[in-house]
């Protein structure tokens, strides 16, 4: 039992100590296509006076980049779908090939089996005819 306890408290403080570095990024998912440059942060307010500031539009070059790099993304995407479907299409094949060499596979083993059967029913008769033979013989003498 204390065996047992000193493991689990041994892997709990190991989960811990990775757990801790595996956390401390905060988020570990950034966008590709994420430009720091193109926002700006909220305004804020240090005091009560009313003070506006207008929150600047992103520039006609950052859009200009948006649309061929979502063209890019665009044109990625579907290559990796017609890629999926090829391999798709093949696998099919190979699936459909397997399944006749199955069936050849399972009708030769069938067959096999049947003649497997006539032949030792075969040897019985034989077995037998002989063992007839030797009793005739016995009675003969």
């Amino acid at each position: 039992m204390e065996k047992t306890l000193k493991n689990y408290l041994l892997s709990l403080s190991i989960l811990l100590i990775c757990s801790g570095t595996a956390f401390a990024d905060g988020n570990a998912f950034t966008p590709l296509n994420f430009d720091d440059s193109s926002y700006s942060a909220a305004p804020i307010r240090t005091s009560a006076a009313s003070t506006n500031r207008s929150v600047s539009a992103p520039t006609t070059s950052n859009t200009a980049e948006e649309p061929a790099g979502n063209a890019k993304m665009q044109n990625a995407i579907i290559q990796l779908d017609n890629a999926q479907i090829d391999v798709r299409n093949e696998l099919l094949n190979y699936k459909s090939k397997y399944a006749d060499i199955d069936a050849q596979y399972n009708a030769v083993k069938a067959e096999r089996k049947a003649l497997d059967k006539q032949v030792k029913s075969l040897e019985k008769r034989i077995k037998k005819i002989d063992q007839q033979k030797e009793n005739i013989r016995k009675n003969m003498l």
